[in-house]
């Protein structure tokens, strides 16, 4: 459907999503990227929307949309795998945009498995690790996970307390993983997970673990209210043996763990937009259809008030993201300008989905208006890769030059 950018037709309905992009920031991108878009945004509206509510409902993982992703190699994230096409980072961008306008849970699948999982083997692995896992996580035969985070260690992630010691059992050396780890998609129904654990040097380090190994136990966490169509879990290892070869061996710190997050975080604020368009669309649609005191919703100057503070902040979203990118495809992008991006944009994502839920009334509320499922969908992307608190503090530091934090 094409038309002016930022411009709704008089028959708009969700079914035919729009271009929004009103300050043409998206006007440069190059006819690969445009077509990796589109490809994104047809999967998005032909499969997902039309199921994803009741497995949203359900606390459901949509492995079916999962397989699809990975027939279609829509599940590596933008990652750079030996024998498949380069995907530039802008496409990687507009991707999880399209993406995220249509459930979030589907985007961290993603996230998850390529953006982390198979970024951390790819950029930190060895070649024969790469040779094993990449291609078959790309095809989604084999699910990962990315194991950092700890229940007493979130934003601190760099105090874990995970250990890994070095061991012989039957004539193998290996090491011996003992710790907990908590909020890990595809933690309880993958494959494999990459577990940071500290080492007896004291540093962070990287294993490929079977989820399979004795003493590897995992639970799903219950009771979610925002991305309940991929399910993390609470993950507790017991005396979990590893071969030697299942470091990562570029994995020498938490400096390199550091790297793979970096690399997701701008990721995130594309997801922020995405979303955020979900929220737009829907309120412009129904401000359109829904009547009240004998006019339409979008007649009254109170509700174009509204439309037109969401509009203005999504601009300034997807501009940022269109320049944070362009500074990283450069290999200019900074940690605290990703930071930036993150902090921005999931703030503005929340903002206009307020506005929209508001502006919906009560219909705001249920899942078949689209709007109630991103609006709980955001605080999870508000909070993961990093908090608000913590961008924050990256950012002030980048500042005044003293550090907050430890």
């Amino acid at each position: 459907m094409t038309q002016t950018p930022g411009v709704t037709a008089p028959d708009y309905d969700l079914t035919q999503p729009l271009d929004i992009d009103f300050a043409g920031a998206f006007a440069d991108v190059t006819e690969e990227e445009r077509a990796h878009q589109l490809a994104v945004r047809q999967f998005v509206q032909d499969e997902v929307l039309p199921v994803i509510d009741g497995y949203w409902e359900r606390y459901e993982v949509p492995m079916d949309l999962v397989k699809r992703m990975a027939e279609l190699d829509f599940l590596r994230d933008g990652v750079d795998v030996p024998g498949l096409p380069r995907i530039s980072k802008m496409a990687s961008g507009l991707a999880a945009m399209e993406m995220s306008r249509g459930d979030g849970s589907v985007t961290t699948i993603g996230g998850v498995q390529g953006g982390l999982a198979l970024r951390s083997i790819v950029m930190l692995g060895s070649d024969e690790q790469i040779e094993k896992y990449a291609g078959p996580m790309a095809r989604g035969e084999v699910l990962g996970a990315f194991a950092l985070t700890e229940p007493t260690h979130g934003s601190d992630s760099v105090g874990l307390e995970t250990s890994a010691v070095k061991e012989t059992r039957d004539g193998v050396e290996g090491y011996v993983i003992n710790g907990e780890k908590k909020w890990i998609g595809f933690g309880s129904i993958g494959d494999i997970s990459v577990v940071w654990a500290r080492g007896e040097d004291g540093q962070v380090h990287g294993y490929i673990v079977p989820q399979d190994t004795p003493g590897y136990v995992a639970k799903t966490i219950e009771g979610k209210i925002s991305l309940r169509a991929i399910h993390q879990a609470h993950i507790v290892l017991t005396d979990v043996f590893v071969p030697a070869d299942s470091l990562l061996p570029k994995a020498r710190s938490f400096k390199d763990t550091g790297r793979v997050l970096f690399a997701t975080r701008l990721g995130v604020a594309w997801g922020a937009v995405g979303q955020a368009i979900a929220c737009y669309e829907a309120a412009v649609a129904y401000s359109k259809q829904r009547s009240q005191f004998g006019r339409p919703l979008a007649a009254s100057q109170m509700v174009q008030e509204r439309l037109t503070k969401m509009l203005s902040i999504l601009t300034q979203m997807q501009l940022l993201v269109k320049q944070m990118t362009r500074l990283d495809e450069a290999g200019g992008l900074s940690g605290p300008q990703a930071s930036l991006a993150k902090y921005t944009c999931t703030r503005g994502a929340r903002e206009i989905a307020a506005i929209a839920r508001d502006l919906l009334g009560g219909n705001g509320i249920l899942l078949e208006n689209r709007v109630a499922r991103h609006f709980t969908d955001i605080e999870a992307l508000h909070t993961y890769e990093g908090t608000e608190s913590m961008q924050a503090l990256i950012i002030g530091r980048e500042i005044t030059g003293t550090s907050a934090f430890a």
